[in-house]
């Protein structure tokens, strides 16, 4: 099993890379203090941080809305994930304890300023790809039973025809989700080179360091990027 990066992205996004953290055997069942602390400490400097500050204004926000203009999408009215993030707690709303994975996943994401996913690969054994949608992609919504069609071009994170991801960092998907009897995760942290690389990387280790801390028996990491645009995952 394999992450790409079609080449198409890298026509819009020359810069464009990811961090990538793999786990197998996490037990995602178990209670884990460690990650209510980081990330309760997470949201609080995030609320903290934009006070005073419009989140969609922060340089370190900036790039992800010129990158979705460059993939032909409206920053105003989808944002990448970091931005939706940090634009909800700045309202005082806070963050929902999820689950340990998806929890951790938020916690390193506000932490380093950077939008993040979390796929469960425990389901299917083909490879997971950033690419532009095929006419014959599907997506079902969290929370839905129906796919709805995905538009041709549009950037997504997809397994075979099954999209996991839409608008790249917008909206993930029912199918491959994170639940309590989730082992196998692939986490990508998407990131430009020259702008933020070194908080990928920096999000990279912390987030394996931390798995590794909470006993997950498998960990692999990686960087992607124009010049290595794969990587294996298994």
């Amino acid at each position: 099993m394999k992450f790409k990066i079609a080449a198409e992205i890298f026509e819009k996004l020359p810069h464009f890379c990811a961090g990538i953290v793999v786990v197998k055997g996490f037990d995602n069942s178990k209670h884990y203090p460690e990650i209510d602390i980081l990330l309760e400490q997470a949201v609080a400097a995030g609320e903290k941080r934009f006070a005073d500050v419009k989140v969609k204004e922060s340089p370190l926000i900036t790039p992800y809305r010129e990158a979705f203009q460059a993939l032909d999408i409206n920053p105003n009215k989808f944002q990448c994930s970091a931005e939706a993030l940090f634009t909800r707690i700045a309202k005082g709303k806070g963050l929902p304890h999820i689950n340990p994975l998806v929890d951790l996943n938020n916690a390193i994401s506000l932490t380093y300023t950077l939008p993040m996913g979390t796929h469960d690969l425990g389901i299917s054994e083909q490879d997971i790809e950033m690419r532009p949608a095929k006419d014959d992609d599907s997506f079902i919504p969290f929370g839905a039973t129906e796919s709805e069609s995905v538009p041709a071009g549009e950037v997504v994170y997809a397994v075979g025809n099954q999209v996991r991801t839409r608008r790249w960092t917008w909206r993930q998907s029912e199918i491959g989700k994170i639940g309590a009897d989730t082992t196998y995760v692939f986490f990508p942290i998407d990131g430009f080179v020259g702008v933020n690389d070194e908080a990928v990387c920096q999000a990279t280790t912390a987030l394996a360091e931390m798995l590794e801390k909470l006993g997950a028996n498998h960990i692999k990491t990686g960087f992607v990027d124009k010049a290595h645009p794969e990587m294996d995952l298994s």
